[in-house]
């Protein structure tokens, strides 16, 4: 990963540590999701929200979509969650994101501890 990449990371993290000192633990998804909205624009950081993806199968678009919570600079997916703990379903979630949208890293949050968590997937 190059430096620049790592960097955008870092920033991106600070933002989600930014909003959980400001809002704390114990809200929704949602609502947490519409404060990095807030502060990614204050920050300049371009990004698409609840981006649609198709998912390809031999050849056919399947009906159903996934939508990731954030794509940043076209090519960090960040995965938002308010949860007591990361779970392999979650992590399984953010790596088939990451390789469906042909991202190179993801990173999974977590609003809902005492303390950010976060992991990052390259």
């Amino acid at each position: 990963m190059s430096y620049h990449r790592e960097e955008d990371t870092y920033k991106i993290i600070g933002i989600c540590m930014e909003v959980h000192r400001n809002l704390g633990p114990g809200l929704l998804e949602i609502i947490y999701k519409d404060a990095l909205e807030i502060e990614l624009k204050a920050n300049n950081i371009p990004f698409e929200r609840e981006k649609e993806f198709l998912i390809q199968y031999k050849g056919k678009i399947l009906p159903h979509k996934f939508y990731a919570d954030f794509i940043i600079n076209e090519d960090i997916v960040l995965e938002v969650k308010a949860i007591k703990e990361f779970s392999n379903e979650h992590i399984a979630q953010i790596l088939n994101y990451m390789k469906l949208s042909d991202s190179e890293i993801g990173l999974l949050v977590n609003f809902q501890t005492k303390s950010l968590q976060y992991k990052r997937y390259i």
